[in-house]
């Protein structure tokens, strides 16, 4: 018997994140879109230009029995900067702002008790809003594979956003 579950992800650019998650085992899929506002149906120009209050967000559907949600959010937490309030890399503004979208009470206490630790070990808040997770909107099927569709220009933004030169100090002190 195969049990779906859902997790939401606000991480900068969904492009620089969705990798992550679509490669691992237990993942069904990791889609691209957008959630935590209340505008209905919004565009990807409207939230790209900070016309909504939507952030770019990833869906990872994944079963529980092969993964853990408590993993997702380490992956999450391991790919993005969660000091940097004002976006991720040169993606500024609010729709690139980090977030998690909690769809249970355990997956809020979860990701609080990571943060706390973060800030009682750096003795810096990490700027993540926890959020409820309330819509989840698809961003157009040109944004579902950009890595895989555009390999030349999905690594020429991941080069220019300085997240080539992240994910590579990330990956070097683990």
């Amino acid at each position: 018997m195969e049990t779906t579950k859902f997790a939401y992800f606000a991480g900068g650019c969904f492009w620089c994140i969705t990798p992550v998650f679509r490669e691992q085992k237990g993942v069904r899929s990791a889609v691209c879109g957008f959630s935590g506002g209340d505008e209905v149906d919004p565009s990807y120009e409207e939230v790209k230009r900070q016309k909504t209050h939507h952030r770019e967000t990833i869906r990872v559907a994944y079963d529980p029995l092969e993964i853990s949600y408590e993993t997702l959010l380490d992956l999450f937490l391991w790919s993005v900067d969660p000091y940097d309030g004002g976006g991720q890399f040169i993606d500024r503004g609010a729709s690139y702002t980090l977030a998690v979208y909690y769809t249970s009470e355990n997956e809020r206490l979860l990701l609080q008790n990571k943060l706390n630790e973060m800030e009682k070990a750096s003795n810096r808040p990490p700027q993540i809003a926890v959020e409820p997770f309330k819509t989840f909107y698809p961003a157009p099927v040109e944004h579902q594979t950009f890595d895989w569709s555009q390999p030349e220009q999905y690594q020429n933004e991941l080069n220019e956003s300085g997240g080539t030169e992240y994910f590579a100090q990330k990956t070097r002190s683990r």
